[in-house]
């Protein structure tokens, strides 16, 4: 079931000469993501040009590709908000293999440790969650992830590590996530997923979107060794389905 399609008090925001920002309530929520969803693919269908909307948490970026009059465009938008659909969005679940040994759990014995709890009680709470795609960024691919449980809340490290490897899996305040590349990164790295959430070279290098729901499940060192053979060589798919609300 959709959640009930409520109006939020909006505003519009020029971004220099060819790009809008619109702004719900700063908040990270499903329904307001949802409706931030809706509202750009109402959007989109009304756009002539080459635009790119990008949407995340509680906002969307309209970026145009030129010089626009943004009062007209605001006054457009405000008109259209109202007339968006209560339709179901079109999104799919994906279950991403995660190797939560102690070789690539870097702080896992440290965050159990201080959450009172065993690691295996850590590990079973992160793969029972089903999380969502709240924003793409930091870095290409790599998903903000909401809906992690409280007990597994945990605040970034005050000094981030300067490499952290590509497929790492961390949590960062009440988010999770996974580095899609080797990069510097200040969260608390609690296992490792062979699989290649970003790859430039293909059409669609990142296939997770905005919206779309992850769940994790564990896998032992051997699968991941195997997992990661398949995704060098490009024949592994990771596993989706299409969620209904």
């Amino acid at each position: 079931m959709c959640l009930p399609l409520k109006d939020y008090n909006l505003t519009y925001k020029p971004v220099g000469e060819k790009a809008m920002l619109i702004e719900w309530p700063e908040e990270i929520d499903d329904a307001i993501l949802e409706d931030v969803i809706r509202f750009r693919n109402s959007i989109r269908k009304t756009l002539d040009e080459d635009c790119e909307l990008v949407p995340a948490y509680h906002s969307l970026l309209i970026i145009f590709p030129k010089k626009t009059d943004t009062e007209q465009v605001t006054r457009k938008f405000r008109s259209l908000y109202p007339e968006r659909k209560n339709k179901p969005l079109k999104r799919k679940l994906w279950k991403i293999p995660v190797c939560y040994d102690e070789e690539f759990a870097l702080d896992l014995t440290l965050i159990a440790k201080e959450k009172g709890m065993t690691e295996a009680e850590i590990v079973k709470l992160h793969t029972e969650g089903t999380y969502t795609v709240y924003a793409i960024g930091f870095l290409p691919g790599f998903m903000y992830l909401g809906g992690l449980d409280e007990k597994l809340f945990a605040p970034r490290k005050d000094e981030p590590r300067p490499k952290i490897a590509r497929g790492a899996v961390g949590i960062g305040g009440k988010q999770t996530g996974v580095y899609p590349q080797e990069s510097p990164g200040g969260w608390n790295i609690i296992g490792n997923s062979p699989v290649r959430l970003f790859n430039a070279a293909r059409e669609k290098p990142c296939k997770i979107k905005i919206g779309d729901k992850v769940q994790f499940y564990s896998i032992k060192k051997a699968e991941y060794e195997l997992i990661s053979i398949e995704a060098a060589a490009g024949v592994y798919k990771i596993k989706k389905e299409k969620w209904y609300d």
